[in-house]
């Protein structure tokens, strides 16, 4: 495949991602990422080989993914300074949102390195609690497209293995056993020294599982406002006095002494209130309830938001008491959208159908996915959605919805073939005829 017919930003971005690695290695990581764009079928390793042109040379471009995965912290870094800090830049406002989970890539084979029995977030029908695989604990930027809502843009991922794995992990690799809180601390430690100079306060919302002290601590020692929902039964203290009795020393105390039940809370009928907010697009009015209040797990204060909903009530943190309650819900609202991120990484490309069994092609492999999710997300973010979409062969479908991943990634795919047409046949690619016929290959293709 060609690489000079590819559109200018989408080669500056992958050849900067690429020279990553070494002066060896980098054409043929640019070749697995072409390849990977243009897979189809199940997204093994093979099938981005067969897509990139890659035959008799197969084994250095396996090594070549194994080399990624050792450089998958250079790859993350590189990619947010090219295809991301223009974005980043654009952005109105005075922080910047991002969002940490974790997600399985189910796996077969008794020989994959770094796989394991995980919990199944997802049973599906068959409702199977556990599931055999890879665990990713995933750091991505959450931000609100000014047509499409709110979009989830993956920046880096770190392999969970547990620790009865480790011992056998450990006899091949130096690899050390370190829990999801930790990795998820990790993440947010590299992005605030990559970040940390933009001058915009860095926000961050998690899951209910991630609001434990190992993780909120080090983030607030850091200078990270964290998002999270709170448990219904959390240990939650009033405010302490602000003014010292007369006769007694010492330091004010960081607690109160009184213990705040939040189902009474919530099960009071005074003090709600109306707010209004911005949820998966839309404008919507919320029945709130919210108070400061101290907690251990964070060493101090927190705004707490108990919100009314049909079927009950939820209760959302904030570690900074001053963050208006609409922001709060806006943000635990969006980060939704990194689950759908993990959703599209599965379907759209394949993530954990790449067959490898060596550890760190395993990583380079999830690393490549993530990176492509990124820069097609990045491509299309200033185009109008009539050249991302084409419904002309769907008169019937009269929807009205964003530009889903699946068509941005078929819309570059269409580009790059429209150009490389062009580029063999020259003046000929304008003649009617063999216009039309290359149009309907390129709608069979992407």
């Amino acid at each position: 495949m060609s690489f000079s017919q590819l559109p200018a930003p989408l080669s500056a971005w992958l050849t900067t991602i690429a020279a990553a690695l070494d002066a060896r290695s980098a054409p043929r990581l640019l070749a697995l990422l072409l390849g990977a764009l243009f897979a189809r079928g199940r997204r093994t390793v093979t099938s981005w080989f067969r897509a990139a042109g890659i035959t008799d040379e197969f084994r250095p471009a396996y090594n070549a993914l194994g080399a990624a995965g050792c450089r998958a912290e250079a790859l993350a870094y590189r990619l947010l300074g090219c295809a991301l800090r223009p974005l980043l830049r654009q952005v109105p406002g005075d922080h910047l949102l991002f969002a940490v989970d974790d997600t399985p890539t189910a796996r077969y084979g008794p020989c994959v390195q770094g796989a394991g029995m995980h919990h199944n977030p997802s049973p599906g029908p068959a409702g199977e609690k556990f599931v055999y695989g890879h665990v990713w604990v995933t750091l991505a930027w959450v931000v609100r497209h000014p047509l499409w809502a709110t979009l989830s843009l993956p920046l880096r991922a770190l392999l969970y293995v547990r620790a009865k794995d480790v011992p056998r992990l450990a006899q091949e690799y130096p690899w050390e056993f370190r829990t999801k809180l930790e990795l998820a601390v990790a993440l947010v430690r590299w992005l605030t020294v990559w970040l940390g100079h933009t001058g915009k306060a860095l926000w961050l919302v998690a899951d209910g599982a991630y609001a434990k002290r190992p993780f909120l601590k080090p983030l607030l020692a850091l200078g990270v406002v964290v998002f999270s929902r709170l448990r219904k039964d959390a240990n939650l203290r009033t405010l302490p006095p602000t003014q010292r009795r007369r006769g007694r020393r010492g330091p004010l105390p960081t607690y109160g002494k009184e213990k705040i039940d939040l189902a009474k809370r919530a099960g009071h009928k005074r003090g709600w209130q109306q707010v209004e907010c911005v949820q998966y697009g839309k404008p919507v009015t919320k029945t709130v309830k919210t108070f400061e209040a101290t907690w251990q797990p964070v060493g101090g204060r927190i705004r707490v938001v108990i919100v009314r909903e049909d079927d009950g009530w939820l209760a959302y943190f904030c570690t900074d008491p001053a963050v208006p309650v609409a922001a709060i819900l806006e943000a635990l609202a969006d980060r939704g959208a990194i689950e759908q991120m993990f959703k599209d990484l599965k379907e759209v490309w394949g993530a954990g159908q790449q067959q490898v069994r060596n550890l760190y092609a395993s990583i380079g492999a999830f690393a490549v996915n993530l990176t492509l999710y990124t820069v097609v997300e990045a491509w299309a973010w200033s185009r109008a959605e009539q050249g991302l979409v084409d419904r002309s062969r769907s008169p019937w479908d009269t929807e009205d919805r964003r530009p889903s991943h699946a068509d941005k990634r078929k819309a570059l795919q269409r580009e790059i073939l429209r150009e490389e047409i062009r580029a063999a046949v020259g003046g000929q690619a304008e003649w009617q005829g063999f216009h039309e016929v290359a149009i309907r290959l390129l709608n069979l293709a992407g």
